[in-house]
Protein backbone atom coordinates (compact mmCIF):
# COMPACT_ATOMS: atom_id res chain seq x y z
CA UNK A 1 0.00 0.00 0.00
CA UNK A 2 1.23 3.50 -0.83
CA UNK A 3 1.84 5.58 2.25
CA UNK A 4 0.50 9.13 2.62
CA UNK A 5 2.65 11.64 0.80
CA UNK A 6 4.14 9.10 -1.61
CA UNK A 7 5.26 10.43 -4.96
CA UNK A 8 4.03 8.37 -7.88
CA UNK A 9 4.47 8.38 -11.61
CA UNK A 10 1.63 8.29 -14.07
CA UNK A 11 0.19 4.80 -14.66
CA UNK A 12 1.74 3.15 -17.63
CA UNK A 13 5.02 4.92 -17.37
CA UNK A 14 8.03 2.78 -18.18
CA UNK A 15 8.97 2.13 -14.59
CA UNK A 16 9.16 -1.62 -14.59
CA UNK A 17 11.43 -2.25 -17.53
CA UNK A 18 14.73 -4.03 -17.35
CA UNK A 19 13.30 -7.09 -15.65
CA UNK A 20 10.30 -9.34 -15.54
CA UNK A 21 9.97 -9.40 -11.77
CA UNK A 22 8.75 -5.91 -10.93
CA UNK A 23 6.14 -5.49 -8.20
CA UNK A 24 2.98 -6.78 -9.86
CA UNK A 25 0.66 -5.16 -7.34
CA UNK A 26 1.58 -1.61 -8.34
CA UNK A 27 3.11 -1.81 -11.84
CA UNK A 28 4.21 1.50 -13.27
CA UNK A 29 4.39 3.18 -9.86
CA UNK A 30 7.34 4.90 -8.26
CA UNK A 31 7.25 5.27 -4.51
CA UNK A 32 9.21 7.71 -2.39
CA UNK A 33 8.31 7.86 1.25
CA UNK A 34 11.37 8.55 3.37
CA UNK A 35 15.05 9.35 3.53
CA UNK A 36 15.59 5.61 3.90
CA UNK A 37 14.38 5.08 0.34
CA UNK A 38 16.44 7.98 -0.95
CA UNK A 39 19.53 6.55 0.70
CA UNK A 40 18.78 3.15 -0.82
CA UNK A 41 18.54 4.77 -4.26
CA UNK A 42 21.90 6.47 -3.78
CA UNK A 43 23.49 3.20 -2.67
CA UNK A 44 22.15 1.44 -5.76
CA UNK A 45 23.51 4.23 -7.93
CA UNK A 46 26.82 3.88 -6.11
CA UNK A 47 26.94 0.18 -6.91
CA UNK A 48 26.29 0.95 -10.58
CA UNK A 49 28.99 3.64 -10.71
CA UNK A 50 31.55 1.38 -9.01
CA UNK A 51 30.74 -1.36 -11.53
CA UNK A 52 31.18 1.04 -14.46
CA UNK A 53 34.44 2.34 -12.96
CA UNK A 54 35.76 -1.21 -13.07
CA UNK A 55 35.53 -1.13 -16.87
CA UNK A 56 38.28 1.50 -16.93
CA UNK A 57 41.86 1.34 -15.67
CA UNK A 58 40.63 1.32 -12.08
CA UNK A 59 40.61 -1.92 -10.09
CA UNK A 60 37.26 -2.18 -8.36
CA UNK A 61 36.64 -5.30 -6.24
CA UNK A 62 33.31 -7.03 -6.88
CA UNK A 63 32.58 -7.10 -3.15
CA UNK A 64 32.46 -3.30 -3.13
CA UNK A 65 29.78 -3.25 -5.84
CA UNK A 66 27.84 -5.98 -4.08
CA UNK A 67 28.26 -4.31 -0.71
CA UNK A 68 26.52 -1.14 -1.87
CA UNK A 69 23.67 -3.17 -3.38
CA UNK A 70 23.23 -5.38 -0.31
CA UNK A 71 23.10 -2.32 1.94
CA UNK A 72 20.26 -1.00 -0.20
CA UNK A 73 18.43 -4.33 0.13
CA UNK A 74 18.81 -4.26 3.91
CA UNK A 75 17.41 -0.72 4.05
CA UNK A 76 14.38 -1.72 2.00
CA UNK A 77 13.84 -5.24 3.29
CA UNK A 78 10.71 -4.30 5.21
CA UNK A 79 9.17 -2.82 2.05
CA UNK A 80 9.41 -6.02 0.02
CA UNK A 81 6.12 -7.80 -0.71
CA UNK A 82 5.71 -10.85 1.51
CA UNK A 83 6.23 -13.33 -1.31
CA UNK A 84 9.41 -11.60 -2.51
CA UNK A 85 10.74 -11.35 1.04
CA UNK A 86 10.08 -15.02 1.68
CA UNK A 87 11.69 -16.15 -1.58
CA UNK A 88 14.78 -13.94 -1.27
CA UNK A 89 15.14 -14.74 2.44
CA UNK A 90 14.98 -18.47 1.79
CA UNK A 91 17.62 -18.31 -0.95
CA UNK A 92 19.94 -16.18 1.21
CA UNK A 93 19.46 -18.44 4.25
CA UNK A 94 20.18 -21.57 2.22
CA UNK A 95 23.27 -19.95 0.75
CA UNK A 96 24.64 -18.80 4.10
CA UNK A 97 23.69 -22.11 5.73
CA UNK A 98 25.57 -24.04 3.05
CA UNK A 99 28.64 -21.85 3.55
CA UNK A 100 28.59 -22.39 7.31
CA UNK A 101 28.17 -26.16 6.98
CA UNK A 102 31.05 -26.26 4.54
CA UNK A 103 33.20 -24.28 6.93
CA UNK A 104 32.37 -25.95 10.24
CA UNK A 105 31.76 -29.52 9.13
CA UNK A 106 34.15 -29.87 6.21
CA UNK A 107 36.70 -27.21 7.22
CA UNK A 108 36.36 -25.48 3.87
CA UNK A 109 37.80 -22.00 3.50
CA UNK A 110 35.09 -19.42 3.08
CA UNK A 111 35.28 -17.12 0.03
CA UNK A 112 34.62 -13.99 2.07
CA UNK A 113 35.05 -11.51 -0.77
CA UNK A 114 32.68 -13.47 -3.00
CA UNK A 115 29.81 -13.54 -0.48
CA UNK A 116 28.43 -10.06 -1.27
CA UNK A 117 29.59 -10.19 -4.90
CA UNK A 118 27.31 -12.93 -6.26
CA UNK A 119 25.25 -11.61 -9.20
CA UNK A 120 26.31 -8.03 -8.37
CA UNK A 121 27.33 -7.46 -12.00
CA UNK A 122 23.94 -8.81 -13.14
CA UNK A 123 22.12 -6.39 -10.83
CA UNK A 124 24.32 -3.54 -12.05
CA UNK A 125 23.21 -4.27 -15.60
CA UNK A 126 19.54 -4.30 -14.58
CA UNK A 127 20.02 -0.96 -12.84
CA UNK A 128 21.69 0.38 -15.98
CA UNK A 129 18.81 -0.82 -18.14
CA UNK A 130 16.34 1.01 -15.90
CA UNK A 131 17.67 4.32 -17.28
CA UNK A 132 16.07 3.54 -20.64
CA UNK A 133 12.93 5.06 -19.13
CA UNK A 134 14.59 8.47 -19.40
CA UNK A 135 15.06 8.12 -23.15
CA UNK A 136 12.08 9.26 -25.15
CA UNK A 137 11.09 6.31 -27.33
CA UNK A 138 7.73 7.45 -28.62
CA UNK A 139 6.48 4.05 -27.52
CA UNK A 140 3.34 5.25 -25.84
CA UNK A 141 -0.21 4.14 -26.51
CA UNK A 142 -0.87 7.38 -28.35
CA UNK A 143 1.72 6.47 -30.95
CA UNK A 144 0.19 3.23 -32.05
CA UNK A 145 -0.65 2.65 -35.68
CA UNK A 146 -4.10 2.06 -37.14
CA UNK A 147 -6.62 -0.07 -35.26
CA UNK A 148 -6.52 -3.76 -36.16
CA UNK A 149 -8.78 -6.63 -35.14
CA UNK A 150 -9.00 -10.40 -35.50
CA UNK A 151 -6.00 -12.67 -35.80
CA UNK A 152 -4.05 -9.81 -37.38
CA UNK A 153 -4.76 -7.67 -34.32
CA UNK A 154 -3.64 -10.34 -31.85
CA UNK A 155 -0.52 -11.06 -33.92
CA UNK A 156 0.25 -7.36 -34.10
CA UNK A 157 -0.14 -7.09 -30.31
CA UNK A 158 2.27 -9.99 -29.84
CA UNK A 159 4.80 -8.40 -32.19
CA UNK A 160 4.43 -4.98 -30.53
CA UNK A 161 5.06 -6.37 -27.05
CA UNK A 162 7.89 -8.55 -28.33
CA UNK A 163 9.77 -5.80 -30.19
CA UNK A 164 9.23 -3.07 -27.62
CA UNK A 165 9.68 -5.54 -24.78
CA UNK A 166 13.05 -6.63 -26.11
CA UNK A 167 14.40 -3.42 -24.56
CA UNK A 168 11.57 -1.92 -22.45
CA UNK A 169 10.70 -5.33 -21.02
CA UNK A 170 7.69 -5.35 -18.68
CA UNK A 171 6.75 -1.75 -19.45
CA UNK A 172 5.85 -2.79 -23.00
CA UNK A 173 3.15 -5.10 -21.64
CA UNK A 174 1.53 -2.23 -19.74
CA UNK A 175 1.83 0.21 -22.64
CA UNK A 176 0.12 -2.16 -25.08
CA UNK A 177 -2.25 -3.71 -22.55
CA UNK A 178 -3.54 -0.35 -21.30
CA UNK A 179 -4.06 0.81 -24.88
CA UNK A 180 -6.17 -2.26 -25.72
CA UNK A 181 -8.05 -2.20 -22.42
CA UNK A 182 -9.11 1.41 -22.97
CA UNK A 183 -10.81 0.32 -26.20
CA UNK A 184 -13.01 -2.45 -24.91
CA UNK A 185 -11.22 -4.59 -22.33
CA UNK A 186 -8.75 -7.46 -22.50
CA UNK A 187 -9.98 -10.84 -23.72
CA UNK A 188 -8.08 -14.07 -22.95
CA UNK A 189 -6.59 -14.09 -26.46
CA UNK A 190 -5.11 -10.63 -25.90
CA UNK A 191 -3.71 -11.55 -22.48
CA UNK A 192 -2.07 -14.63 -23.97
CA UNK A 193 -0.47 -12.45 -26.65
CA UNK A 194 0.88 -10.08 -23.99
CA UNK A 195 2.24 -12.97 -21.93
CA UNK A 196 3.97 -14.77 -24.78
CA UNK A 197 5.11 -11.66 -26.61
CA UNK A 198 7.21 -10.61 -23.64
CA UNK A 199 8.38 -13.99 -22.36
CA UNK A 200 9.63 -15.10 -25.80
CA UNK A 201 11.87 -12.02 -26.01
CA UNK A 202 13.88 -13.64 -23.21
CA UNK A 203 15.12 -16.13 -25.81
CA UNK A 204 17.41 -13.60 -27.46
CA UNK A 205 17.25 -10.02 -26.13
CA UNK A 206 20.54 -8.84 -24.59
CA UNK A 207 18.57 -6.37 -22.42
CA UNK A 208 16.63 -9.03 -20.53
CA UNK A 209 17.33 -10.23 -17.00
CA UNK A 210 17.50 -13.75 -18.44
CA UNK A 211 20.44 -12.77 -20.65
CA UNK A 212 22.13 -10.99 -17.75
CA UNK A 213 21.94 -14.18 -15.68
CA UNK A 214 23.15 -16.34 -18.56
CA UNK A 215 26.09 -14.02 -19.26
CA UNK A 216 26.87 -13.76 -15.57
CA UNK A 217 27.06 -17.51 -15.05
CA UNK A 218 28.63 -18.26 -18.44
CA UNK A 219 30.63 -15.13 -19.37
CA UNK A 220 32.36 -16.86 -22.29
CA UNK A 221 29.11 -17.66 -24.08
CA UNK A 222 28.99 -16.81 -27.79
CA UNK A 223 26.08 -14.45 -28.28
CA UNK A 224 26.07 -14.98 -32.04
CA UNK A 225 24.98 -18.60 -31.56
CA UNK A 226 22.35 -17.58 -29.03
CA UNK A 227 20.97 -15.04 -31.49
CA UNK A 228 21.03 -17.57 -34.35
CA UNK A 229 18.92 -20.02 -32.35
CA UNK A 230 16.93 -17.62 -30.17
CA UNK A 231 15.49 -15.38 -32.88
CA UNK A 232 13.96 -18.25 -34.91
CA UNK A 233 12.54 -19.71 -31.70
CA UNK A 234 10.96 -16.36 -30.87
CA UNK A 235 9.47 -16.13 -34.36
CA UNK A 236 8.13 -19.66 -33.95
CA UNK A 237 6.54 -18.61 -30.66
CA UNK A 238 4.70 -15.85 -32.51
CA UNK A 239 3.51 -18.17 -35.28
CA UNK A 240 2.45 -20.84 -32.78
CA UNK A 241 0.52 -18.24 -30.78
CA UNK A 242 -1.28 -16.88 -33.86
CA UNK A 243 -2.30 -20.35 -35.08
CA UNK A 244 -3.40 -21.57 -31.67
CA UNK A 245 -5.39 -18.46 -30.77
CA UNK A 246 -7.09 -18.50 -34.16
CA UNK A 247 -8.42 -21.97 -33.46
CA UNK A 248 -9.35 -21.49 -29.80
CA UNK A 249 -11.05 -18.09 -29.79
CA UNK A 250 -13.50 -16.01 -31.79
CA UNK A 251 -11.33 -13.09 -32.83
CA UNK A 252 -13.73 -11.15 -35.04
CA UNK A 253 -14.12 -8.25 -32.61
CA UNK A 254 -10.90 -8.64 -30.64
CA UNK A 255 -8.86 -5.43 -30.69
CA UNK A 256 -5.13 -5.38 -31.32
CA UNK A 257 -2.28 -2.87 -31.18
CA UNK A 258 -0.15 -1.91 -34.17
CA UNK A 259 3.18 -0.14 -33.77
CA UNK A 260 4.13 2.90 -35.75
CA UNK A 261 7.64 2.63 -37.27
CA UNK A 262 8.90 5.52 -35.10
CA UNK A 263 8.20 3.48 -31.96
CA UNK A 264 11.01 1.11 -32.89
CA UNK A 265 13.64 3.81 -33.34
CA UNK A 266 15.16 3.69 -29.84
CA UNK A 267 15.17 -0.15 -29.55
CA UNK A 268 16.90 -0.43 -32.93
CA UNK A 269 19.46 2.26 -32.08
CA UNK A 270 20.22 0.69 -28.70
CA UNK A 271 20.69 -2.78 -30.19
CA UNK A 272 22.94 -1.38 -32.95
CA UNK A 273 25.10 0.49 -30.44
CA UNK A 274 25.53 -2.61 -28.29
CA UNK A 275 26.68 -4.61 -31.30
CA UNK A 276 28.95 -1.74 -32.46
CA UNK A 277 30.71 -1.64 -29.10
CA UNK A 278 30.91 -5.43 -28.80
CA UNK A 279 32.28 -6.18 -32.25
CA UNK A 280 34.07 -2.92 -33.04
CA UNK A 281 34.80 -0.26 -30.44
CA UNK A 282 35.33 -2.39 -27.32
CA UNK A 283 35.60 -6.07 -28.26
CA UNK A 284 37.27 -6.89 -24.94
CA UNK A 285 34.11 -5.95 -23.04
CA UNK A 286 31.31 -8.46 -22.62
CA UNK A 287 27.81 -7.48 -23.74
CA UNK A 288 26.60 -7.36 -20.13
CA UNK A 289 29.29 -4.76 -19.39
CA UNK A 290 28.49 -2.69 -22.48
CA UNK A 291 24.80 -2.51 -21.59
CA UNK A 292 25.67 -1.55 -18.01
CA UNK A 293 27.34 1.72 -19.05
CA UNK A 294 25.75 2.37 -22.45
CA UNK A 295 22.14 2.89 -21.42
CA UNK A 296 22.85 5.24 -18.48
CA UNK A 297 25.25 7.13 -20.76
CA UNK A 298 22.65 7.52 -23.50
CA UNK A 299 20.04 8.57 -20.95
CA UNK A 300 22.43 11.24 -19.62
CA UNK A 301 23.15 12.57 -23.11
CA UNK A 302 19.49 12.76 -24.10
CA UNK A 303 18.61 14.56 -20.86
CA UNK A 304 21.43 17.09 -21.27
CA UNK A 305 19.88 18.20 -24.57
CA UNK A 306 17.01 19.61 -22.48
CA UNK A 307 19.34 21.62 -20.29
CA UNK A 308 21.52 20.81 -17.27
CA UNK A 309 18.91 21.81 -14.69
CA UNK A 310 16.15 19.65 -16.15
CA UNK A 311 18.59 16.78 -16.70
CA UNK A 312 19.71 16.91 -13.06
CA UNK A 313 16.10 16.99 -11.90
CA UNK A 314 14.99 13.99 -13.94
CA UNK A 315 18.10 11.96 -13.17
CA UNK A 316 17.75 12.75 -9.49
CA UNK A 317 14.11 11.71 -9.48
CA UNK A 318 15.04 8.47 -11.18
CA UNK A 319 17.65 7.72 -8.54
CA UNK A 320 15.43 8.38 -5.53
CA UNK A 321 12.21 6.88 -6.94
CA UNK A 322 12.81 4.29 -9.65
CA UNK A 323 15.94 2.71 -8.23
CA UNK A 324 14.47 2.03 -4.75
CA UNK A 325 11.42 0.55 -6.50
CA UNK A 326 13.74 -2.14 -7.95
CA UNK A 327 14.16 -3.69 -4.49
CA UNK A 328 12.23 -6.83 -5.49
CA UNK A 329 14.47 -7.89 -8.36
CA UNK A 330 17.67 -6.69 -6.68
CA UNK A 331 16.99 -8.75 -3.57
CA UNK A 332 16.08 -11.84 -5.61
CA UNK A 333 19.16 -11.71 -7.83
CA UNK A 334 21.59 -11.03 -5.00
CA UNK A 335 20.06 -13.80 -2.90
CA UNK A 336 20.22 -16.19 -5.85
CA UNK A 337 23.91 -15.36 -6.26
CA UNK A 338 24.53 -16.10 -2.60
CA UNK A 339 22.59 -19.35 -2.92
CA UNK A 340 24.67 -20.44 -5.91
CA UNK A 341 27.93 -19.64 -4.10
CA UNK A 342 26.88 -21.47 -0.93
CA UNK A 343 25.64 -24.58 -2.68
CA UNK A 344 28.67 -24.88 -4.95
CA UNK A 345 31.04 -24.31 -1.98
CA UNK A 346 29.31 -27.01 0.05
CA UNK A 347 29.41 -29.49 -2.82
CA UNK A 348 33.10 -28.81 -3.40
CA UNK A 349 33.83 -29.23 0.31
CA UNK A 350 31.81 -32.43 0.66
CA UNK A 351 32.79 -34.20 -2.55
CA UNK A 352 35.69 -32.22 -3.94
CA UNK A 353 35.92 -32.72 -7.69
CA UNK A 354 34.52 -36.23 -7.42
CA UNK A 355 30.84 -35.38 -7.87
CA UNK A 356 28.89 -33.26 -10.29
CA UNK A 357 25.31 -33.55 -11.45
CA UNK A 358 26.61 -34.42 -14.93
CA UNK A 359 30.10 -35.40 -16.00
CA UNK A 360 29.47 -33.28 -19.08
CA UNK A 361 26.64 -31.01 -20.20
CA UNK A 362 25.69 -32.52 -23.54
CA UNK A 363 22.46 -32.46 -25.52
CA UNK A 364 20.73 -35.10 -23.36
CA UNK A 365 21.77 -33.46 -20.11
CA UNK A 366 20.71 -30.05 -21.46
CA UNK A 367 17.27 -31.44 -22.29
CA UNK A 368 16.86 -32.90 -18.81
CA UNK A 369 17.93 -29.63 -17.22
CA UNK A 370 15.52 -27.65 -19.38
CA UNK A 371 12.59 -29.89 -18.48
CA UNK A 372 13.43 -29.74 -14.77
CA UNK A 373 13.63 -25.93 -14.72
CA UNK A 374 10.42 -25.45 -16.71
CA UNK A 375 8.60 -27.95 -14.49
CA UNK A 376 9.80 -26.11 -11.38
CA UNK A 377 8.14 -22.91 -12.63
CA UNK A 378 4.77 -24.67 -12.64
CA UNK A 379 5.39 -25.42 -8.95
CA UNK A 380 5.83 -21.71 -8.26
CA UNK A 381 9.61 -21.26 -8.49
CA UNK A 382 11.16 -18.48 -10.52
CA UNK A 383 13.41 -19.74 -13.37
CA UNK A 384 16.46 -18.09 -11.80
CA UNK A 385 16.26 -20.57 -8.91
CA UNK A 386 16.47 -23.59 -11.19
CA UNK A 387 19.19 -21.99 -13.30
CA UNK A 388 21.25 -21.06 -10.24
CA UNK A 389 20.88 -24.56 -8.83
CA UNK A 390 22.03 -26.09 -12.12
CA UNK A 391 25.10 -23.83 -12.21
CA UNK A 392 26.00 -24.83 -8.66
CA UNK A 393 25.78 -28.53 -9.52
CA UNK A 394 27.97 -28.30 -12.63
CA UNK A 395 31.66 -27.71 -13.12
CA UNK A 396 31.18 -24.42 -14.95
CA UNK A 397 34.85 -24.25 -15.91
CA UNK A 398 34.43 -27.47 -17.91
CA UNK A 399 30.90 -26.75 -19.19
CA UNK A 400 30.27 -25.35 -22.65
CA UNK A 401 29.17 -21.80 -21.78
CA UNK A 402 27.04 -21.28 -24.90
CA UNK A 403 25.09 -24.49 -24.37
CA UNK A 404 24.54 -23.65 -20.71
CA UNK A 405 23.34 -20.15 -21.63
CA UNK A 406 20.98 -21.62 -24.22
CA UNK A 407 19.49 -23.94 -21.58
CA UNK A 408 19.04 -20.99 -19.24
CA UNK A 409 17.41 -18.75 -21.84
CA UNK A 410 15.03 -21.36 -23.28
CA UNK A 411 13.90 -22.53 -19.85
CA UNK A 412 13.40 -18.91 -18.80
CA UNK A 413 11.52 -18.02 -22.00
CA UNK A 414 9.09 -20.92 -21.74
CA UNK A 415 8.97 -21.17 -17.95
CA UNK A 416 8.16 -17.49 -17.41
CA UNK A 417 5.12 -17.80 -19.69
CA UNK A 418 3.99 -21.00 -17.98
CA UNK A 419 4.60 -20.49 -14.25
CA UNK A 420 1.70 -18.97 -12.28
CA UNK A 421 4.06 -17.02 -9.99
CA UNK A 422 6.54 -15.67 -12.53
CA UNK A 423 6.92 -11.92 -12.93
CA UNK A 424 4.86 -11.57 -16.11
CA UNK A 425 1.89 -13.54 -14.78
CA UNK A 426 1.94 -11.84 -11.38
CA UNK A 427 2.07 -8.49 -13.17
CA UNK A 428 -0.88 -9.38 -15.41
CA UNK A 429 -2.74 -10.44 -12.29
CA UNK A 430 -1.96 -7.22 -10.44
CA UNK A 431 -2.69 -4.92 -13.39
CA UNK A 432 -5.60 -6.65 -15.10
CA UNK A 433 -6.97 -9.14 -12.55
CA UNK A 434 -5.79 -12.23 -14.43
CA UNK A 435 -5.68 -15.53 -12.55
CA UNK A 436 -2.15 -16.97 -12.63
CA UNK A 437 -3.36 -20.56 -12.63
CA UNK A 438 -5.62 -19.76 -15.58
CA UNK A 439 -2.65 -18.38 -17.51
CA UNK A 440 -0.77 -21.58 -16.77
CA UNK A 441 -3.64 -23.59 -18.23
CA UNK A 442 -3.71 -21.40 -21.32
CA UNK A 443 0.03 -21.93 -21.86
CA UNK A 444 0.38 -25.68 -21.31
CA UNK A 445 -0.12 -26.47 -24.99
CA UNK A 446 2.23 -23.64 -25.93
CA UNK A 447 4.93 -24.93 -23.57
CA UNK A 448 4.61 -28.44 -24.98
CA UNK A 449 4.74 -27.19 -28.57
CA UNK A 450 7.79 -25.00 -27.96
CA UNK A 451 9.52 -27.80 -26.06
CA UNK A 452 9.07 -30.18 -28.99
CA UNK A 453 11.25 -27.80 -30.99
CA UNK A 454 13.63 -26.73 -28.23
CA UNK A 455 14.56 -30.23 -27.05
CA UNK A 456 16.03 -31.41 -30.38
CA UNK A 457 17.68 -28.01 -30.86
CA UNK A 458 20.04 -28.86 -28.01
CA UNK A 459 21.49 -31.65 -30.14
CA UNK A 460 21.77 -29.32 -33.12
CA UNK A 461 23.56 -26.62 -31.15
CA UNK A 462 25.89 -29.16 -29.52
CA UNK A 463 26.85 -30.54 -32.93
CA UNK A 464 27.70 -27.07 -34.27
CA UNK A 465 29.62 -25.73 -31.29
Amino acid sequence: MLRPGAITSMPGSPSDHGNDMANPHFPGIYTLTSSRHRLAGLLILGGLLWQISGFTWLTVPAWLVGGFLWLAVVLEWQDLPRRARRQAGLLAALGLGSLLIGRWYYQASLPWAAIPAGNAHVVAMLVGVSFIGLIRSGASPQHGGKEVTGVKGVTSSWASVHLLGSILNLSAVFLVGDHIKARGGLAPAQLIALNRGLSSAALWSPFFASMAVAMGLAPEMQYGWILAFGLPLAALAGVFTALEIRQRFDLEKVQGFALSPSSLLVPVIMAALVLLFHYGLAPSLRIISIITFLLPGMALLTQLTQGPAKAASRLGQHVVTRLPAMRGEISLFLSAGLFTLGLSTLIDAAAGDQWRLFDELGAFEAALSYLAIVTSTVLGLHPIIGISTLAALLDMDATNPTLFAYVALTSWGVGSALGPLTGINLSLQGRYGVNGIEMTRHNIGYAIGMSLVILPSFALLTAWL
